[in-house]
């Protein structure tokens, strides 16, 4: 009988105000009985709406039938067949703007918690399951992949399960990309990324850090060394700034690295070589799932007051609602409809203003009102006259979005880019470079992993059409 509760089965969490000073994971995951019931709120839709609304397709009323059945690992083989990495989606994809939205039990209710499912079933799999994976008979084909982000760890478990000799190509000392560096400890434990990368390698997927592409061997080379496809998935590292005066002030973080020195670097820790400001107020400008992370790891490093400044209101917060809630419970605190104009120091010699040199005092904002829709649709905020105020910080970490890194396009010929950046591609993730495909975060800026996902699944199709012979 289908369980027709309309709210689903609540996530267990560590509480707030312990969560707040550890790394550990926040959600803790479902139990086996909570899992059954949450499936049995699944109606098994003919028409499968929820998977229409998820970027790699994942047939998902039958893997939620599989764990209604109590058959764990057959659930998790159904995931396996479109994704490479379901113990991270269940954790990090939007699954509520996009599965999940399309769900029908969403209508008069809560619509089935796909990704909680999606995260039990990786996460059962892991734990239980010691099959080792076998490898597909090689089929003489060699690809290159820029990155082992999402993009760039799909694309290779794709065309690895098809045969290819795939090497994944990293700039950083470990795999993942931004799974390791971007996303904190207490959302995504760094065992599951290892785990996931661990699979691939048993697929015979090479991976090769420390190289940086466009400096230790260029896309050229890279053909010249036998490979006879390359997909860049080298995602969009370049932090944005404001261009306020006091950004070049210490304590003032882009949230990359804010963010990197903390997950990658493990800053944290007390014996880290990378040091961290362990500031005691820290002001968060922007109000993305970045800033979330950002504001929430300024409190497990010690802080006593992380303000979100973002310049709309919480309606138009773009960070996903779950982790905005849990920012709340945790105690950041929200200054809406505010706007940065000025970051405010002093030189330590000496009691005087100086916007170029010495350390973080204050940030100066401008109050906002929301005005008539931008281009994007959202309502563009507009300055109130004499409504400037100072918030006394001693840190300021600038979250207002990255580009992509410039090094590939900048030695590579002939790699068309768009004005933002981002390399152009096709709808099958084709280049203006014959046999050099593109997707992620480096085509479309910043955006989600489960998108990147998408347009490394597309990449891999395509380069499979391409040197199988198979090409329209």
């Amino acid at each position: 009988m289908p369980n027709m509760d309309p709210k689903k089965n609540p996530m267990p969490t560590q509480p707030p105000l312990v969560r707040a000073h550890n790394f550990d994971e926040v959600a803790l995951g479902y139990s086996e009985e909570q899992a059954l019931s949450e499936a049995a709120r699944c109606l098994n839709c003919k028409t499968m709406p929820c998977v229409a609304g998820c970027p790699v397709n994942i047939h998902i009323p039958a893997f939620i039938q599989k764990v209604r059945e109590g058959n764990f690992e057959g659930a998790y083989r159904i995931l396996a067949e479109s994704s490479s990495l379901p113990a991270v989606c269940g954790r990090v994809c939007p699954q509520e703007t996009q599965c999940e939205s399309k769900c029908v039990r969403g209508i008069k209710g809560e619509p089935v918690g796909i990704g909680r499912l999606e995260r039990f079933v990786a996460d059962w799999h892991n734990e239980h399951s010691a099959d080792s994976v076998n490898r597909p008979t090689p089929n003489g084909h060699k690809v290159a992949v820029v990155g082992s982000g999402p993009s760039g760890l799909t694309c290779a478990g794709d065309l690895a399960k098809k045969g290819y000799e795939v090497t994944v190509f990293e700039a950083l000392h470990l795999a993942g990309g931004v799974l390791v560096y971007g996303i904190p400890e207490f959302r995504l434990p760094k065992d599951i990324v290892r785990k996931e990368v661990e699979t691939l390698k048993q697929l015979g997927v090479r991976i090769e850090t420390n190289m940086v592409i466009g400096k230790t061997l260029t896309v050229d080379e890279l053909f010249a060394m036998g490979y006879e496809a390359v997909f860049i998935g080298s995602g969009a590292g370049l932090p944005r700034f404001m261009g306020i005066p006091g950004e070049g002030l210490k304590g003032v973080y882009s949230a990359n690295e804010f963010l990197t020195r903390s997950n990658l670097m493990k800053a944290y820790l007390p014996h880290s070589a990378t040091p961290i400001q362990h500031a005691k107020r820290v002001a968060v400008v922007g109000g993305g799932n970045v800033a979330m992370d950002a504001a929430r790891t300024a409190l497990r490093l010690g802080a006593e007051h992380v303000y979100i400044v973002y310049r709309r209101s919480m309606e138009e917060l773009p960070a996903r609602k779950e982790e905005v809630e849990h920012a709340e419970e945790e105690g950041v605190e929200f200054l809406l409809l505010c706007n940065p104009t000025e970051i405010l120091g002093y030189r330590n010699t000496e009691d005087k203003r100086d916007p170029k040199n010495g350390t973080v005092t204050g940030i100066r904002c401008v109050r906002m009102e929301l005005g008539e829709p931008d281009a994007s649709g959202r309502r563009s905020p507009v300055e109130i006259p004499n409504s400037e105020f100072t918030l006394d910080v001693d840190c300021v970490i600038m979250s207002i979005g990255t580009s992509p890194n410039p090094l590939i396009k900048s030695t590579t010929e002939g790699l068309e880019v768009n004005r933002k950046g981002g390399i152009v591609v096709n709808e099958f993730g084709l280049t203006s470079r014959p046999y050099v495909y593109a997707g992620g975060d480096a085509v479309t800026g910043a955006a989600t992993v489960i998108l990147a996902m998408g347009a490394g699944k597309t990449a891999a199709s395509a380069i499979d059409n391409a040197l199988s012979g198979e090409e329209d």
